[in-house]
């Protein structure tokens, strides 16, 4: 892991201190970015035969020698996701090369792969980073992902094994759901079934969609008997991803059984009051390697981690989590160039 890495401590936006606040008022929160977020180009990229995913390149202007960051969105969400955005703002800021990838389906895609996306899908990330290294062999490349993306990159990290250095230099994930059946039991419990509704809502809607371009692999109508998310992955998650049963997907998805594969400096972040992912997951002894930090304040909601004020330090805004992506970067980076 890299030393001496400074950070201003969590401090919750005092009207936030509740998880589920602190988890919804961040999504809604206008934010206005930089015309380098504004000014990607896009790519699409084909990350398996007969698959295809779409990707926004932000490159500075003399790309070569310069660190490039990969960073991937949560469940139903986009590379237009704020968190996102605002972490490409400050990654771009201070000197690297940014690709905001879209999972399969997302972004307005579903007409490039006839697959779903899901959760373990780790091969998508692998395959972009395979070919960025091949444009360039030798500068550090870095993979963040929020929520299910989060999990996404760090079940990449561990299967890359002791291969993992030679590809990337480094791997942050902000509030991962590391086990997914001990996440999906969370969210069918109370309040949280407003969460796997809204979840649900989307998913619909987006099968809806991919039966519209492959009828022949997509039977919308068994969607109106479909009241929570686990059906949904019963249906149609875990048989088309080669699963078969949602325990199946769940557990095959799941990262924290292989954590300890990692072998590349990984940073993860997690609230303890995070209402859709429970936190026992995060006491694993799994997570005890000496590749892997964990930040876990007691605030800060799923993906939500707004700061009291501006002011926790020069350059930062109050959207902490992704400050502190760019800034594991940029110490990983003084790390190498110290040797």
């Amino acid at each position: 892991m890299p030393k001496n890495m400074h950070h201003p401590e969590f401090v919750p936006h005092p009207l936030l201190s509740n998880g589920h606040l602190m988890t919804i008022v961040p999504a809604l929160w206008p934010r206005k970015f930089s015309a380098a977020v504004r000014s990607g180009v896009r790519k699409i990229v084909e990350v398996e035969p007969g698959v295809k995913i779409l990707t926004w390149h932000h490159m500075q202007p003399s790309p070569m020698g310069k660190p490039t960051i990969i960073l991937v969105h949560g469940l139903e969400g986009s590379a237009d996701s704020s968190g996102v955005c605002g972490t490409t703002q400050k990654a771009y800021m201070h000197g690297m090369n940014v690709v905001r990838m879209n999972l399969r389906n997302c972004g307005g895609t579903h007409n490039l792969t006839p697959t779903l996306y899901d959760s373990g899908m780790s091969e998508d990330v692998i395959s972009l980073v395979r070919q960025l290294r091949e444009k360039d062999k030798h500068n550090p490349i870095f993979v963040a992902g929020w929520s299910m993306g989060g999990n996404i990159v760090l079940k990449a990290a561990a299967e890359l094994k002791k291969d993992g250095p030679s590809l990337l230099s480094g791997v942050c994930a902000i509030s991962p759901p590391l086990d997914l059946s001990t996440s999906m039991l969370a969210l069918e419990r109370g309040f949280n079934q407003l969460y796997e509704r809204h979840f649900l809502q989307n998913m619909k809607s987006d099968l809806r969609e991919k039966a519209k371009l492959f009828p022949e692999l997509y039977d919308p109508r068994y969607l109106r008997r479909i009241k929570k998310m686990r059906q949904f992955d019963d249906h149609y998650t875990a048989p088309i991803g080669g699963y078969g049963t949602a325990e199946n997907y769940y557990h095959a998805a799941s990262t924290l059984p292989i954590l300890g594969q990692i072998c590349v400096p990984t940073l993860i972040i997690h609230a303890q009051d995070d209402p859709l992912i429970p936190f026992a997951p995060f006491q694993s002894p799994n997570l005890k390697t000496p590749y892997i930090r964990l930040l876990a304040p007691k605030h800060g909601g799923h993906v939500g981690f707004v700061h009291k004020d501006n002011e926790a330090a020069p350059h930062f805004d109050r959207f902490w989590a992704e400050n502190r992506v760019v800034n594991f970067s940029q110490q990983v980076m003084k790390n190498i160039s110290a040797g």
